[in-house]
C-alpha cells in the first residue's frame, strides 16, 4: 500500500524512490512512502498565502472552539488508531499515551485558548507601561500571529502525540502547520491526518502532511516561518545550521534526546515507600516505549550505601517484564521501532559495556523471528561516575540505563549536571531541604524537575510524561528549546510587538481599555445593558459618599475586623497612618454600593476580583467616588443547552477621594447575559 501526502488541499502520491515501512514486531512490510515530485515550495506558499489569512481572520476563541470540536471528533474515533500503533512496536499503554494523550493535548489548548486569552485577534501581554509624565504616551506589548507556516519535523516514537502537541498551540496562535513525521511510524500519523481532514472542522490547509524525505523544504523558508524539530541532537544541530535558516533568521525550536536522571534521596531507606516508588519509576521508564523516549531515565543516581539494594530491586522488577507482541494484553514491553534502531542501540550498549559492568541483561529468549526488533532491557553499573564519562555522553536509545552512586548532596548535583542539560530530572525524597538543594544546584541544567514522595505519588503523572500545562524542553544537550508550557507555548508562533502611542489609540487596537484612554458615558447604567450592548471604554462615574465614624464601627462589627488602625485612636496616632482609617474592604464595599444598579438586569453574578491595590488610606471624613470602566469582554460558551447565554465582562475600577487621588484600584469580573443565543 502506498501512503499519500496531503498538500494544497489534496492527497498526493510521490512519484518514485519509495521507502518501505516494516512492522518491527514481525518484520512484515506495512506500506511505502515517497515525497518525490511534490512541490514543497508551493506547499509552503499555499500555507502562507491561502491558509494563514483565513486563520488570522478568526479570533482566539473561534480557533479554540474548532480545536475542541476536533478533539471530540478524534476521541470518538480513537479505537481506529490502536491497531496501527501496535505495528510500531508500542504496547496498549504506550499507544494510549500517544493516541489519547495527543488528543487530550488538543482539549487542553482549546480550553486555555478560550479561558486565558480574550476573544480577539491580538494577545495583550502584561500591563501598560507609562512612557510619559502625564500619561498621553504609553506602551503596551502584544502578540500577533506570524504570517508564515510552522514546519513540524517529528520523531518516530510518538507519531500522534508528537504531531498534536505541536499542532495545538500552532493552530490556537493562528498559524498553519506543515507536518513531516519520521518514516517508520508515518502510517500512524497519516491515519490521524486523514481523520482530521475528514472531520472538515478546521479551515482547509490548516494542517498539511509530507510523507518521505524533506528534500529542499528548508531552502524555501522565510522569516515568517517556524521550524520545530524533535529527535537526535546531531540531526537537530544539522538542521538548525541550515544556511537558509541562518540567513532568514527562521525561528527554530530544538527538542533533543537527553541523558535524563532520577535521584534517590539520602533520607530514603529500603523499607520506605519512596524506595519502592523510585524503583518502580526507573523500571517503568526503562520499559515504556521500550525505552525509546526522549524523557526516559538514562542515569540512576543513588546513595552509595544503597547501590546494592537498588540494583537488586530493579533487577527483580525487570525480570518480571513480559516482552512480546504489543497486541497481547499481557505484554509489558514491545519492540524497538525497527531494525535500524535495534542495531544502533546494540552498538551503543557495546560501547558502554567497555567501561562498565552489566548488572542485568535479561535471560529470556526474545520473541519473534529474525526480522523482528525486540531487545532485552539492560542495566549497567558505573561505580565511579566522576572518572567515567561514558554514561554522561553516550545514549543508547532503548531500554538501557546506568546506575551510579553518590556520597553527599553536592555529588548528587554534580553527577546530575554531568549530563550537560536534559529534559527532565526526578527526585524521590521525603526531605524537602534535600529537594530544594537539588533544584538550586541542578535547575539550570534541566527543563523540568519532578519531586515525588508518598503524598503526591498516587496522582503523579510520571517522570517521562510531558504535560501541555508545563514546559517541555531543556538546555544544552536537550536542545535549548521549549514546547508546550501552557499558553506561553503560543509565543513561538507569534511576534511580540511593542506598541507605543496614546492610550485611546492602543485601546482601539487591542480592544482592551488602557488607563488614560477616552471613556464613553451613557444615560443607561452599564449594569442594565446586555453583553453585546456594552462597549470597551464605557464608563460610569458614581455619586460620592463621605465616610463616617459609624461606617467604620459598624463594618468592624459586621466583619469582626477590630484591627487597631481602625478602632484605637491612640494606637493609630502612633502608627504610619497617624489617625484612624477605614477598612480597605469597607472602601471596596462602599464603592460597590456606589456603582451597582439595584434593579434586576442582565448582570447575572459577580465573577471575581483581581489586581486589587490600596493606594492611599481613607480617613474618617474623607469622601470617596468610584469610576467603573468596561475593560474587556469575553464570550462564554454554554455548558448545557438550558444555560443562560452569557459572557465575562472585566471592569476597571478606580476609587478616588475628595482630592482626586486614587485610593484603590482593581478589576472586577461580572457574568453578563447575552442578548442573543449564538
Amino acid at each position: 500500500m502506498r501512503l499519500k501526502s496531503y498538500v494544497m488541499g489534496k492527497w498526493v502520491e510521490g512519484s518514485g524512490d519509495f521507502t518501505n515501512l516494516y512492522n518491527p514486531v514481525n518484520g512484515k512490510k506495512i506500506a511505502e512512502i515517497s515525497s518525490k515530485g511534490i512541490d514543497l515550495k508551493a506547499t509552503l506558499e499555499y500555507a502562507r498565502s491561502k491558509v494563514s489569512p483565513k486563520l488570522r481572520e478568526l479570533t482566539f476563541h473561534q480557533r479554540g472552539r474548532m480545536l475542541k470540536a476536533l478533539a471530540q471528533y478524534l476521541m470518538s474515533r480513537k479505537d481506529e488508531f490502536y491497531p496501527l500503533s501496535f505495528q510500531t512496536g508500542a504496547t496498549k499503554v504506550d499507544s494510549w499515551v500517544d493516541i489519547e494523550g495527543g488528543i487530550s493535548t488538543l482539549f487542553t489548548y482549546a480550553s486555555k485558548g478560550r479561558r486565558e486569552i480574550p476573544d480577539g485577534k491580538v494577545w495583550v501581554e502584561g500591563n501598560m507601561e507609562m512612557l510619559s509624565t502625564e500619561g498621553t504616551f504609553v506602551g503596551q506589548h502584544i502578540y500577533v500571529p506570524l504570517q508564515g507556516a510552522a514546519v513540524h519535523i517529528n520523531a518516530f516514537n510518538f507519531p500522534i502525540w508528537g504531531m498534536l502537541e505541536k499542532f495545538a498551540p500552532t493552530f490556537i496562535a493562528g498559524m498553519p502547520a506543515v507536518v513531516k513525521p519520521a518514516p517508520v511510524s508515518s502510517h500512524v500519523a497519516e491515519k490521524m491526518v486523514r481523520a482530521i481532514v475528514e472531520s472538515k472542522i478546521l479551515p482547509e490547509g490548516s494542517l498539511q502532511l509530507i510523507l518521505g524525505d524533506p528534500y529542499d523544504l528548508l531552502d524555501h523558508l522565510s522569516n515568517q516561518d517556524v521550524v520545530t524539530f524533535t529527535g537526535s541532537a546531531e540531526t537537530g544541530q544539522k538542521l538548525k545550521s541550515h544556511p537558509n535558516i541562518i540567513r532568514n533568521s527562521v525561528r527554530f525550536n530544538l527538542e533533543a534526546d537527553s541523558l535524563n536522571c532520577s535521584i534517590l534521596g539520602l533520607d530514603v531507606t529500603p523499607k520506605m515507600k519512596e524506595f519502592d516508588l523510585f524503583v518502580k519509576e526507573v523500571v517503568n521508564e526503562m520499559t515504556t516505549k521500550a525505552g525509546q523516549k526522549c524523557t526516559a531515565i538514562r542515569r540512576i543516581i543513588v546513595p552509595a550505601k544503597l547501590m546494592k539494594n537498588v540494583t537488586e530491586a530493579i533487577k527483580e522488577r525487570l525480570a518480571k517484564i513480559k516482552i512480546g507482541d504489543p497486541a497481547d494484553r499481557e505484554t509489558r514491553m514491545g519492540s524497538l521501532g525497527g531494525k535500524r534502531y535495534l542495531e544502533l542501540v546494540k552498538e551503543r550498549i557495546e560501547v558502554l559495556k567497555q567501561s562498565m559492568e552489566v548488572a542485568y541483561e535479561g535471560n529470556a529468549e526474545l520473541p519473534g523471528a529474525g526480522n523482528s526488533s525486540f531487545i532485552n532491557p539492560v542495566l549497567l553499573k558505573c561505580p565511579e561516575p566522576f572518572k567515567n564519562s561514558a554514561p554522561h555522553e553516550i545514549e543508547a536509545f532503548g531500554p538501557v540505563s546506568t546506575i551510579m552512586p553518590y556520597k553527599n548532596i553536592d555529588e548528587a548535583v554534580r553527577i546530575a549536571n554531568l549530563g550537560q542539560g536534559s529534559l527532565v530530572a526526578s527526585v524521590f525524597t521525603t526531605d524537602d531541604e534535600f529537594a530544594k538543594e537539588i533544584v538550586l544546584g541542578s535547575g539550570s541544567y534541566h527543563g523540568r524537575i519532578m519531586i515525588v514522595n508518598r503524598h503526591c505519588a498516587k496522582e503523579s503523572t510520571g517522570h517521562g510524561s510531558p504535560l501541555p500545562h508545563m514546559t517541555h524542553g531543556g538546555p544544552g544537550r536537550a536542545g535549548g528549546g521549549e514546547e508546550l508550557g501552557g499558553i506561553r507555548g503560543l509565543a513561538k508562533y507569534m511576534q511580540r510587538v511593542a506598541l507605543q502611542g496614546h492610550p485611546t489609540t492602543l485601546t482601539n487596537i487591542t480592544n482592551t481599555y488602557l488607563k488614560g484612554a477616552e471613556y464613553k458615558l451613557d444615560r443607561i447604567h452599564p449594569f442594565q445593558k446586555y453583553f453585546e450592548e456594552l462597549e470597551i471604554g464605557e464608563t460610569l462615574i458614581s455619586p460620592r459618599r463621605t465616610v463616617t465614624d459609624a461606617d467604620v464601627v459598624n463594618f468592624a462589627g459586621v466583619s469582626g475586623d477590630f484591627f487597631y488602625a481602625h478602632m484605637d485612636d491612640l494606637a493609630a496616632k502612633e502608627s504610619i497612618f497617624e489617625q484612624r482609617v477605614a477598612h480597605g474592604y469597607f472602601v471596596l464595599s462602599a464603592a460597590a454600593g456606589l456603582f451597582v444598579h439595584p434593579a434586576k438586569g442582565p448582570v447575572l453574578a459577580n465573577y471575581g476580583l483581581e489586581n486589587l491595590r490600596f493606594i492611599k488610606p481613607v480617613y474618617i471624613g474623607d469622601t470617596i467616588q468610584a469610576k467603573l470602566t468596561c475593560k474587556r469582554k469575553t464570550y462564554k460558551e454554554k455548558r448545557e443547552p438550558d444555560d443562560i447565554p452569557n459572557g465575562v465582562v472585566e471592569w476597571y475600577v478606580e476609587v478616588i477621594n475628595q482630592y482626586d487621588e486614587i485610593v484603590a484600584v482593581y478589576t472586577i469580573l461580572t457574568l453578563v447575559q447575552r442578548k442573543f443565543d449564538n
